[in-house]
C-alpha cells in the first residue's frame, strides 16, 4: 500500500466554471484554499469560523447542478430536455442523461473541485487547534465530501497541509479511500453529541455519522471491487455493519413521519438526521416548474414515464393534489405534477408560448421539447419548505432492508419494507427480491440527489434509460483534464 499523508486536498487550482448563469444560483468559488506558510509549515486557522464554513460550504449539494447533477441527472429518473434555446447550454445537460460526458465536462470539473476543496477546508482544521469535539466534527465533514470523490471518481487526491503548491499530492485508490473515510467516521463517533430528531440537525452527530458508515458498507463491494463496474461481491460482515449503523440511529429516537412529504416541510423532525445550514432548497422546484405557474421556474428537468408508471398511485409518495385555494402557491401539488395545471385559485394556466391550457405529459424528447412536455416533480414545495436535507431516516430504513435481503435475511427484510410501506400507505409486499427492493429505492428517494450511485450498485446504470453509451466505464466519471495536468500522480480512469 501506498504511503498514506495525514491531510487531504486538492492537486488542481480552477475557479468554478458556470453552465448557465439563468440557472444557476451557487456563488463562484474557487478550489482549495493555500494559506501562508509560517516557518512551522502551516499557519493554523480560527477553527470556528473555519468549522462554520465548512458547514456553510454544504449549501453546494443545494445546486441543481455539479454534484447533484452527476448524481442523479445520469439516472433514468430525470431528463433534462432541451426547450428551443432553453436547456441547450453547449449540451451539457443533455451530456449526462446519454452518458457521453468526457474530461472536459463543465460538471465534472466543478463537482471534483467543489468537493475536494470542501475536503481540504476540514484538513486545515484538524492541523489547528481543534477541541476533541471540533475535531470529530471537521472529521464527519471530510468524510461526507470525500466519500462522493471516491464514489464519482474512483481516486482521491491527498496532501499535507505543509506542503508547498508544487508538490504533488499522493493519489489513494477506491480501497484505501474507503478505509480512510471510514476510520475518520469510526474515531469522530465517541466525540460527537447524542442528539435525536430535531427540526434542526445541521451539525454532525453520532447518527449523522453512523448514516454515513452505513451507506459506505453498503456499498463497500462496489468500492472494493477489482472492477468498478462488478460483478459486486457482497459480505455479509459488511451487510450486518449496516443493519448495526441503522439500529444505533433508531436507538437515538428516529422514526418514519406519519406523513410522507412532512418530510421536506419546515415542521420536518422525526426523520432529519441531517440537513445544511446554509442554501434554501429552491432550486429543486425552480429547475422543474414551467414559466407560467406561480412560482415561475425556468421549465427544466422532468422524470421520465417509465419511472412514474412503476408506482402505485395509492402511494402516498407519489402525490398530493394542489389544494387551488386561492393561498400563494397551492396551484402546486407535491409529488409528480402531470396533466393539467392551475393556478392557486384554481383556474386553468395557459401556456404563454403556445396559448393552450399548460397541460403536462408523459412523452418528453431529451431534445427539441415542447414547453408543456414532461411531468414535473415537486418534493420541496415552495410554501412549505425550509432547508435542504442531506440524511433522514427513511433511507435509513432502505440501507437495513436492503442489507437484510443481501446477507440472506428475506423474511427480516421484508418487514422492514413492510413496515416503511404501511407508513406510506401503500399495500404489503408478499415477497421481496432485488428488483423489488430496487423500486422501494426508487419510491422513497426519488430526485434526492444519489440514483446514480444506486443504480451502479445494483448493476443497471450502464444501460439506463437516454443513455447511448453502453459501456462499463461509465460507472466512473472521467478525471478533469485539468486535474490530470495538475497533478501527474493522477491516472485517467478507463475508457476516457
Amino acid at each position: 500500500m501506498r504511503h498514506i499523508k495525514k491531510i487531504f486536498a486538492i492537486g488542481v487550482t480552477a475557479s468554478l466554471l458556470l453552465t448557465s448563469a439563468c440557472t444557476d444560483l451557487v456563488n463562484e468559488e474557487r478550489d482549495s484554499i493555500v494559506l501562508p506558510v509560517t516557518t512551522d509549515g502551516f499557519a493554523k486557522v480560527n477553527v470556528p469560523s473555519f468549522l462554520e464554513a465548512a458547514y456553510k460550504d454544504l449549501s453546494a449539494y443545494t445546486d441543481q447542478n455539479n454534484i447533484y447533477a452527476l448524481g442523479q441527472h445520469t439516472s433514468a429518473e430525470m431528463i433534462p430536455p432541451t426547450r428551443g434555446v432553453d436547456w441547450g447550454d453547449n449540451g451539457v445537460w443533455r451530456t449526462l442523461d446519454a452518458h457521453t460526458w468526457d474530461a472536459t465536462h463543465s460538471a465534472v470539473l466543478n463537482a471534483w473541485n467543489q468537493l475536494n476543496q470542501r475536503a481540504y477546508r476540514c484538513n486545515e482544521i484538524l492541523a489547528s487547534d481543534a477541541n476533541p469535539q471540533q475535531a470529530a466534527e471537521a472529521k464527519f465533514l471530510r468524510a461526507l465530501n470525500m466519500h462522493l470523490v471516491m464514489d464519482y471518481f474512483g481516486q482521491v487526491p491527498f496532501r499535507e497541509v505543509t506542503q508547498g503548491v508544487d508538490d504533488l499530492p499522493n493519489i489513494l485508490s477506491r480501497s484505501e479511500a474507503f478505509d480512510f473515510i471510514v476510520k475518520d467516521l469510526t474515531e469522530a463517533i465517541p466525540q460527537l453529541p447524542s442528539k435525536g430528531p430535531s427540526t434542526s440537525n445541521t451539525v454532525a452527530t453520532k447518527a449523522a455519522a453512523n448514516f454515513l458508515l452505513a451507506k459506505l458498507f453498503l456499498n463497500s463491494a462496489v468500492y472494493k471491487s477489482a472492477n468498478p463496474a462488478g460483478p459486486y461481491t457482497f459480505a455479509n460482515a459488511d451487510l450486518d455493519k449496516v443493519i448495526t449503523y441503522v439500529n444505533a440511529i433508531e436507538a437515538e429516537g428516529y422514526k418514519l413521519e406519519d406523513n410522507y412529504f412532512d418530510n421536506f416541510k419546515a415542521s420536518a423532525k422525526r426523520e432529519i438526521i441531517f440537513s445544511a445550514i446554509e442554501g434554501s432548497p429552491q432550486n429543486r422546484w425552480f429547475m422543474t416548474l414551467h414559466y407560467g405557474q406561480n412560482p415561475s421556474g425556468w421549465n427544466g428537468f422532468t422524470t421520465l414515464a417509465d419511472f412514474y408508471d412503476t408506482f402505485d398511485p395509492k402511494d402516498s409518495r407519489f402525490g398530493v393534489p394542489a389544494a387551488k385555494n386561492g393561498t400563494t402557491y397551492s396551484g402546486i401539488g407535491y409529488g409528480f405534477l402531470f396533466g393539467q395545471q392551475f393556478d392557486d385559485n384554481g383556474k386553468q394556466i395557459i401556456d404563454s408560448r403556445t396559448q393552450k391550457p399548460l397541460s403536462f405529459t408523459k412523452d418528453v424528447p431529451l431534445a427539441g421539447a415542447a414547453t408543456d412536455k414532461g411531468i414535473r416533480v415537486i418534493k420541496y414545495h415552495p410554501a412549505t419548505a425550509d432547508k435542504y436535507i442531506l440524511m433522514r431516516f427513511g433511507e435509513a430504513v432502505l440501507m437495513k432492508a436492503e442489507a437484510q435481503l443481501r446477507s440472506g435475511k428475506a423474511a427480516d427484510a421484508l418487514a422492514t419494507i413492510n413496515s416503511l410501506r404501511a407508513k406510506r400507505g401503500v399495500a404489503a409486499l408478499g415477497a421481496l427480491d432485488a428488483e423489488a427492493m430496487f423500486k422501494e429505492i426508487g419510491f422513497e428517494k426519488y430526485w434526492e440527489g444519489d440514483k446514480r450511485t444506486v443504480e451502479v450498485r445494483f448493476g443497471k446504470f450502464v444501460n439506463g434509460t437516454g443513455s447511448t453509451i453502453d459501456d462499463e466505464h461509465t460507472v466512473l466519471f472521467p478525471i478533469p483534464a485539468q486535474a490530470l495536468v495538475s497533478n501527474p500522480n493522477l491516472q485517467q480512469n478507463t475508457g476516457y
